[in-house]
Order: C-alpha cells, then sequence, then structure tokens
C-alpha cells in the first residue's frame, strides 16, 4: 500500500493495519502544544485531578488559560501598584521584597481564580 493510500484511509477513519499505522506515522508530524506558566500548571492539575481525558480540546482550553492569566495579572499588577504597601521607597532590598509580595499575591490570585477551579 503506498503513502496517498494509507493518508486517505487515515483521513476517512478507517481502520488502519500496524504497517498502515507505521506508514502513516512515518508521514504525518504530530503537533506539540507549548503552553505558557499556567497553562501546563492547569494541565498538570487536570491530570492529577483525573479529568484531563473529560476535556474535549484541551489545547484551546489551556491556551486560553494562560492569556486569561496574563490579563489578570496585569488588571492586579495595576490594582496593587497603587497601594501604600506596594510603593516604591527608593531603598533597593525593600522594593524588591514589595515586589516579589506582590507577584506572590498575584500568582495566587490566578492559581485560585483559574486554576483550581477547574
Amino acid at each position: 500500500m503506498n503513502v496517498a493510500e494509507v493518508m486517505a484511509k487515515a483521513d476517512t477513519g478507517e481502520g488502519l493495519t500496524v504497517e498502515e499505522i507505521k506508514i502513516y506515522q512515518a508521514n504525518v508530524r504530530s503537533i506539540r502544544h507549548v503552553y505558557g506558566k499556567y497553562g501546563t500548571l492547569a494541565k498538570q492539575y487536570l491530570e492529577n485531578k483525573g479529568t484531563l481525558w473529560t476535556v474535549q480540546d484541551i489545547p484551546a482550553l489551556l491556551h486560553g488559560i494562560d492569556s486569561a492569566a496574563e490579563r489578570l495579572y496585569d488588571v492586579i499588577y495595576e490594582k496593587l501598584s497603587k497601594n501604600e504597601q506596594f510603593m516604591r521607597t527608593g531603598n533597593y532590598l525593600e522594593d524588591v521584597r514589595r515586589i516579589t509580595e506582590m507577584q506572590r499575591l498575584i500568582d495566587e490570585e490566578i492559581r485560585t481564580e483559574l486554576i483550581y477551579s477547574l
């Protein structure tokens, strides 16, 4: 059986033999999805929870979580940066501590709102 016949058979959804599967895999490149920090965390959370297989379109969900996390990060950062507790003081070590604490709070909020609510 040639490559064109195997590809046509796979496209129609017919069952493939072991040899046909080998031909198909040799000629089709699999799509590898790369997710950001929060998409990866969501995937791990769903895998650990045992519900990853129930999600219809996993890549769309995980990319959506990444983009929502970016938007939420920007919104929360703007809100917290106006707070007196996180304003810069001019003291380098104190400013680093404040920024780190603000990033920790934002990360915790994103995990709670977007990941652990799945």
